[in-house]
């Protein structure tokens, strides 16, 4: 496909009326800040670490790669038995490991789940590198072949999914299932991705200095439900260690959506081999869920696709945990 022959995609007329009032009201922001202005840094973990969450046992590992400066420390965490077949989960912006907590929970009897800080987040490498997605994503399957993890299921979020394409593209062999979530995939439309220019900003504007006004910032945004209160300040400890205010907007400096919606359209969807079920939330406002009714045509080589919508905003897992652990097992019983 010849990229002077793409065009971006018509929005949706009940997606267009949202963009009148796209952006969250300012003083609802500043109200729900200041609730969380209480929340405090978590000490950082350590190497073998844990913690129980929803009743299961969670480690903390930390694994050096090849990459930026010599090596690349990836912070990941472990739930479930390693002899079991393995999920691997990929979070967003501006979310952490932590995203997936209920699913893994959920899994872990059955399954061997991780779940990774993606570079520049949580606690993963933040010194400056090369942040094209593409780059990082290679950085993790470096970390996933050290902890000798071969095959895996993939379930991804947001920008995860972003690194999550390039994986399922460029190491086919190795990714049994793909559950992609929230990202553009065939359509793109940028009055859809204020946020492309606002994040890549960042450092100027200071919009990220703040975790705890940036997080409510974005779940205030493009969440319909509102987490609780417990759940909602673990979110803003993962976001708040230092450096990745810095470390976040280099991804938004090293590539544009635009960039990434050419790169998965002429390259990355048509290597995708692999069973393909594509979540999004009903209600998203960056994703209208009319652009991916017919997913289907657009991914010719995938061995199946299917769509899943979930009643929720832009952060299904955490709106509503229980229906997402229900469609990442409806994707592992695909045949693959």
């Amino acid at each position: 496909m010849d990229i002077k022959d793409l065009e971006y995609s018509e929005i949706p007329p009940r997606a267009r009326e949202l963009l009148n009032d796209f952006l969250p009201d300012k003083k609802a922001i500043q109200a729900r800040t200041e609730a969380f202005r209480d929340v405090t840094p978590r000490e950082p973990d350590a190497e073998g670490d844990t913690e129980t969450l929803d009743g299961v046992r969670f480690t903390h590992h930390f694994v050096d790669a090849p990459g930026d400066h010599e090596t690349v420390r990836f912070h990941y965490v472990e739930a479930g038995d390693p002899a079991n077949e393995t999920i691997l989960f990929l979070h967003g912006i501006p979310d952490s490991w932590y995203q997936w907590h209920h699913q893994m929970a959920a899994l872990a009897g059955e399954y061997h789940c991780l779940a990774f800080d993606l570079k520049g987040y949580g606690q993963s490498e933040k010194s400056p590198g090369d942040y094209r997605h593409q780059a990082a994503a290679e950085q993790l399957v470096a970390a996933l072949d050290i902890i000798g993890l071969d095959k895996f299921n993939l379930v991804t979020h947001d920008r995860g999914s972003v690194q999550g394409d390039f994986i399922t593209a460029d190491h086919a062999d190795r990714v049994l299932r793909y559950a992609r979530g929230e990202q553009h995939l065939h359509h793109y439309h940028p009055d859809l991705a204020p946020q492309a220019e606002l994040f890549a900003e960042a450092p100027r504007t200071g919009l990220m200095q703040d975790p705890i006004e940036f997080t409510v910032f974005v779940y205030t945004w493009i969440a319909t439900h509102d987490l609780p209160d417990d759940e909602m300040r673990r979110v803003i400890q993962e976001y708040s260690y230092p450096g990745i205010n810095r470390a976040v907007p280099r991804y938004f400096n090293s590539s544009t959506f635009r960039q990434e919606w050419i790169e998965r359209r002429t390259r990355l969807i048509p290597a995708w081999t692999c069973p393909i079920m594509i979540i999004e939330g009903y209600d998203s406002k960056t994703q209208p869920r009319e652009f991916y009714e017919h997913s289907r045509d657009y991914i010719p080589n995938a061995k199946d696709v299917q769509v899943r919508y979930v009643q929720a905003g832009h952060f299904c897992s955490m709106e509503r945990p229980d229906d997402v652990t229900a469609l990442v097992r409806e994707l592992l019983a695909m045949p693959v």
